[in-house]
């Protein structure tokens, strides 16, 4: 796939997935939602407050009708329903209303009654961006702080696994730095790379290629890789890029949203059904991206 119209076509060809939100007392949640019905993507339960739910809806002019809705009294016991719906099978992904991230996250991999509870959770975004030749994905941008050698483990693999849901067979990732070469002493983040791409080679690391550190220029220009004599099945035409860290990656993906024009989709891998969580600030296409994202990760 190289368009995100690529990606959601693909969702709706695959058929419609029951989507739970947890809290679906948000304006932005619940116009997603039922956007992603018109679009023939999901088929929405809406959880939560449903007083607050049926007069926002009426405020928005939305038809709600068609839809299960699951009373709750507050967002905990929302986001636990939701969980208990995926948990159950009688949902395929879990979507964020009005209810803390935290709060939904602490209830999808709780040990005993989450989804896959005890794994690690990374936000995986796919993006459209028009310099590039295909689709690009961007992690973690939203939830690891500052992670260690471990966690990137995880997040590799949430990210690919994400990307081969989207039809890449054998994801190429870039582990980012600000340069190219191992710096032990001031650069953490580039013995990380080397080490991760040695595990790589030995195959420890399954179903991806992985090489780094690599700067964002040698990473998706065979150009750049070129010049500085780069020699790697990664650099030039990356599938994933994955930041050193969370400042890294949310600065990378909302430079590729808001300079860079791009189109982009984001959900939360790691539990055994995706996570939507939508913004107050993401455009329609966005929201409704996000949901196919999920609709295709969800198989």
């Amino acid at each position: 796939m190289k368009t995100m119209a690529e990606m959601i076509d693909a969702a709706r060809k695959s058929g419609r997935k029951r989507v739970a939100v947890a809290a679906a007392q948000d304006a932005s949640a619940l116009e997603a939602a039922v956007d992603s019905w018109a679009n023939g993507l999901a088929e929405p339960v809406l959880i939560g407050d449903l007083p607050a739910i049926e007069a926002l809806a009426a405020d928005l002019g939305l038809d709600l009708s068609r839809f299960e809705r699951i009373q709750a009294k507050d967002p905990a016991a929302a986001a636990a329903e939701a969980v208990r719906l995926v948990r159950t099978g009688d949902a395929d992904v879990l979507m964020k209303g009005l209810v803390d991230t935290s709060v939904l996250l602490k209830a999808a991999f709780n040990k005993e009654t989450g989804i896959n509870g005890g794994a690690l959770a990374s936000h995986v975004a796919v993006m459209e961006v028009a310099s590039y030749h295909k689709l690009l994905f961007v992690t973690d941008a939203a939830i690891n702080i500052a992670p260690d050698l471990s966690v990137k483990i995880s997040i590799i693999s949430n990210a690919a696994r994400a990307a081969r849901a989207l039809g890449v067979v054998l994801p190429k990732v870039a582990l980012l730095a600000a340069v190219e070469k191992v710096n032990f002493d001031k650069m953490p983040c580039t013995v990380d790379a080397a080490i991760l791409s040695q595990m790589c080679r030995r195959g420890q690391l399954g179903g991806c290629l992985v090489d780094g550190p690599l700067a964002l220029d040698n990473a998706i220009s065979y150009e750049s890789a070129r010049i500085k004599n780069i020699s790697s099945d990664v650099a030039g035409d990356a599938d994933i890029l994955v930041a050193p860290d969370i400042e890294a990656g949310n600065i990378l993906y909302k430079c590729l949203l808001d300079l860079a024009g791009a189109k982009g989709a984001g959900i939360v891998m790691g539990a055994a059904a995706p996570i939507v969580l939508t913004s107050r600030s993401d455009t329609a296409e966005t929201k409704l991206a996000s949901i196919a994202f999920a609709a295709l990760a969800s198989r």
